[in-house]
């Protein structure tokens, strides 16, 4: 359900870019735009691992460097059937993560230095599980294309307001609306993609890891501690990234709001609760 829910967001962004390009510059302007985005999308899609990861100051690291926290990824890629990502350190204070990189053959997972020194082994495995699950899933290529088309959609608002419209399509009037509500309606789109991939994450990597309990606890950790501690001051410069993280890492909203990127995390904690109800587990088995 939430796959078939992600193409139809998808199937709305890209009808909403295109129908944009169509009234700014009739058939031609469609034609155009559609080329733009098609390009950007071709960068990203080759490029946008290896910019975010520079954007928050990554390191690699291997079992030399970060012993516990790489044989925790590389057991949990074994359990997930699918290769060792790279594995980096973000060292930042707030406890987050993420994973990014085109498949899963091309893949990277990250962790701030703060989820590696706040959480247990066992709560660290139920987030590096999340993490291998947006992977498997391929989220981190719907999320690029998302954010890409986003991105372009704003674009093409910026190009209306200067320079107006299709007469034959709304004319001025028109274009000056289409500049202020594309951009809107397409970061709804792309928080509700979002949305609705952490909860598939959630339970992907509650599969992953092998006991839902884990990943329910370090969220809880992980929200607490967004809301009390300093802001991450790379995720406030590069806002467009924050969909990527594990929480939010802008701010702890307490609901799922319209305008936010992440499910509330008492939403996403109640519903790992059931799906360890359902396979009959508590605390569980500790990790090693």
């Amino acid at each position: 359900m939430n796959t078939i829910k992600t193409g139809m967001l998808l199937a709305a962004m890209t009808a909403l870019f295109m129908g944009l390009g169509y009234l700014i510059g009739g058939m031609g302007g469609a034609m155009i735009a559609f080329v733009v985005a098609a390009g950007m999308n071709l960068f990203a899609y080759w490029n946008a691992d290896k910019m975010v990861l520079r954007m928050y100051s990554a390191r690699e690291v291997d079992e030399a460097s970060a012993p516990n926290y790489v044989r925790i990824v590389k057991r949990l890629a074994q359990n997930a059937g699918m290769p060792v990502p790279k594995i980096y350190i973000i060292d930042n204070p707030q406890p987050n993560a993420f994973a990014t990189g085109r498949n899963p053959e091309n893949a990277a997972v990250a962790a701030t230095s703060g989820l590696i020194r706040m959480l247990s082994p066992e709560e660290l495995a139920g987030v590096m599980a999340h993490e291998l699950a947006h992977i498997k899933n391929r989220d981190t290529l719907t999320m690029t294309v998302t954010a890409t088309i986003a991105g372009a959609i704003s674009m093409l608002a910026n190009f209306a307001l200067f320079f107006g419209g299709n007469r034959n399509a709304g004319g001025i009037i028109g274009s000056l609306a289409l500049a202020i509500l594309a951009p809107l309606a397409a970061g709804l789109v792309q928080m509700a993609i979002s949305r609705t991939r952490e909860y598939s994450a959630d339970a992907g990597g509650a599969e992953i890891c092998g006991n839902p309990i884990w990943l329910a606890s370090a969220l809880e950790k992980i929200d607490n501690a967004a809301r009390r501690g300093a802001p991450n001051e790379d995720a406030e410069a590069n806002p467009a990234t924050a969909h990527m993280f594990i929480i939010n890492p802008l701010n702890g909203q307490g609901r799922d709001s319209l305008f936010s990127t992440h499910p509330a995390t008492g939403n996403r904690i109640s519903a790992l609760r059931r799906i360890a109800q359902a396979m009959g587990q508590a605390a569980g088995r500790p990790w090693g």
